[in-house]
Formats: structure tokens, C-alpha cells, sequence
């Protein structure tokens, strides 16, 4: 979730069995140089954080995480690289918050990390059965099965058919909202099947996903008001950087992409989309692309964490001399 070895990824797990994406990529767009300081506003499992502190000459991070369970994994590298890490249990929406006010880097990993989807309780995943939670910070707001039963069926629609783009979002929404009040809606695995159960077995023979895979996200992001968060902060994230600076994104389905792609473009003067018809002298250049097309992961990656397969990294730099 979230940031010079033969094989980085291994050497990065940091007990947590997950593996940071595009680790290679990310310390290249970075190009890090003594004394230089980064905020990493998606710490996670901490891995790019971590490669990030083994690199010499030495650099310090900042990073960031509304999980409790990463004030633990943030404690080892606190202990691991004295003076040189500091972290905040954030969500990174508020990164204004934190007493630091500039960075030369800023960084984000989207999405929940693989140890989400390995911990039954926490709801991510049908793989194993648990509770429907999917709350990235376990501590506040509703849980995605208060959600199902909750919701108006305007909002289930947007979760399912926006967030999750599943094509079958009708008839999934249908069974959500007859199965209210049963137990159908309070564990990963019974959801997962009711979902399965109202999807043609030619549209789920046509699929390599499971068929409770694009509502499952769905419901994660409009749990997690996920959209809504990336772009409150990736605004404040520019503020805080330094002239000069860059600004990298990883994000792993298309509306996340979306999101940074706009907003990147916006700051470096170019259209935010082909119907975009402002005049190139009423546009702001306020950074150059680092990335001209996004960066994905390479087939030896994918092949060690499949995960990687949908990650694309964006980054763009600050330009100096702005006022």
C-alpha cells in the first residue's frame, strides 16, 4: 500500500509477506540524494519506505497510514534507522497535518496491500471467510455490511456499477436488497456466493475473475471513500513539495489512473482529456511529466507478485521558480 539489491522485493517484506510494486521504477524516478527527505503517504508494508532508507548516501522518511496494524510494522524501521523515520497515524487525505512542510519526493501506493487480503477478519477477501468489514482504519466510519444494509439502492448502484464497473450490477443490487436483514450480507463467504448466484453461468464462464471480485471492490472504495480521498490529497501532496521535486503515483484500476492522470496533466498545462478545449494561455505549468505513458511492471515481476500485474506509476516534477 504503501513507499540496491539484485532482487529488492525480497529484502523488503518486512515480515508481512508483501511485496512492494514497482520498487525498482519508483527509486528511479526518485533518483535520491543525501540529505534529501521523502513522504511516503501510503506506508503499508512499508517496503518502499524501507528501500528508500537503504540507500546510500542516507535520506529520511516521513510516512504515512491510517491502519493501526502499520504503527507496528512502522515501529521496526522507527527502531531500525534512528533519526532518519518518523511516521503518522494518518489518513493521507490529511497530510497537511503533519509538522513537516516540504518534501523532495511524495509517494503513493493505492489500493489495500496483500496482508489485507491475507487477514480473514478484516473483510477484504472471499478467499477465506470473515466478517464484511473492508475498513482500510478498523477504527471509525461503517463497516461494508452496515453499508449493504444501509444504503439506498442509488448509492449500492454507484458502488457496484461506477466503483466496481461489473456489468451485472442490476441484478447483483437486486439480490443485495432482498437478502436485507438475513445473514447473507454479514460474512465474505456467503456474499460472495448470493453475488456468483445472480450472474448467468455463460457471463461467469466467460471470466477468469471470481464472480464477486469487481463488487467486492466496489464496496471496498465506497467503504473507504476511496476516489474522494486520492483526490483531496494529491493536491496538498504538490504543496509540500520542494522545487524540484517529484511526485509518483501507483494506482491499480482505471479510476484511480484516471484521477492521477488528470490531475498530473493538469499541473504540467496539457489537456485534461480530448474534449478539453481551454487555450493553451489559460492553462498553469507548474510541473514537467517524468512519465510520458505510465510505467507497468515487467513480466519477471508479475511472474514473483501477481499483484503487480495492474500497476501503473505516474510521476511528474516540480518546476523551480514558481511563485
Amino acid at each position: 500500500m504503501f513507499c540496491g539489491s539484485d532482487s529488492p522485493a525480497k529484502s523488503t517484506k518486512i515480515g508481512t509477506g508483501h511485496l512492494p510494486v514497482l520498487l525498482r521504477e519508483v527509486l528511479g524516478v526518485f533518483t535520491p540524494r543525501e540529505n534529501k527527505s521523502y513522504l511516503d503517504a501510503t506506508f503499508g508494508g512499508g517496503g518502499h519506505s524501507r528501500a528508500l532508507l537503504d540507500l546510500a548516501p542516507p535520506v529520511s522518511i516521513v510516512a504515512i497510514d491510517c491502519d493501526p496494524e502499520a504503527v507496528q510494522r512502522a515501529k521496526v524501521l522507527s527502531e531500525s534507522y534512528p533519526g532518519r523515520f518518523r511516521f503518522y497515524d494518518l489518513n493521507f487525505c490529511d497530510m497537511d497535518q503533519i509538522e513537516e512542510i516540504q518534501f523532495d519526493g511524495v509517494f503513493f501506493d493505492y489500493g489495500v496491500s496483500s496482508f489485507h487480503f491475507d487477514q480473514p477478519e478484516r473483510g477484504f477477501s472471499f478467499r477465506s471467510d470473515g466478517p464484511v468489514d473492508m475498513r482500510i482504519n478498523p477504527r471509525v466510519g461503517q463497516t461494508a455490511a452496515e453499508f449493504l444494509e444501509t444504503a439506498s439502492k442509488d448509492e449500492l448502484i454507484q458502488a457496484i456499477k461506477v466503483y466496481g464497473e461489473e456489468s451485472a450490477w442490476k441484478s447483483i443490487v437486486d439480490a443485495i436488497l432482498k437478502a436485507r436483514g438475513t445473514e447473507l450480507l454479514s460474512n465474505t463467504k456467503s456474499l460472495a456466493e448470493l453475488i456468483s448466484n445472480t450472474i448467468p453461468t455463460p457471463v461467469r464462464s466467460r471470466s477468469k475473475l471470481n464472480p464477486a471480485t469487481k463488487t467486492f471492490q466496489g464496496l471496498r472504495i465506497a467503504v473507504n471513500r476511496e476516489l474522494d480521498v486520492i483526490e483531496t490529497a494529491l493536491p496538498k501532496a504538490f504543496d509540500l513539495l520542494a522545487p524540484d521535486g517529484v511526485l509518483a503515483a501507483i494506482s491499480f484500476h482505471s479510476l484511480e489512473d484516471r484521477i492521477v492522470k488528470r490531475f498530473f496533466r493538469k499541473l504540467c498545462g496539457q489537456p485534461l482529456d480530448r474534449n478539453d478545449s481551454t487555450p493553451q494561455q489559460m492553462r498553469s505549468v507548474v510541473a514537467e511529466p517524468l512519465t510520458r505513458k505510465p510505467i507497468t511492471a515487467t513480466q519477471e515481476e508479475i511472474a514473483q507478485n501477481p499483484r503487480s500485474r495492474s500497476a501503473k506509476l505516474r510521476a511528474v516534477r516540480k518546476l523551480v521558480g514558481l511563485t
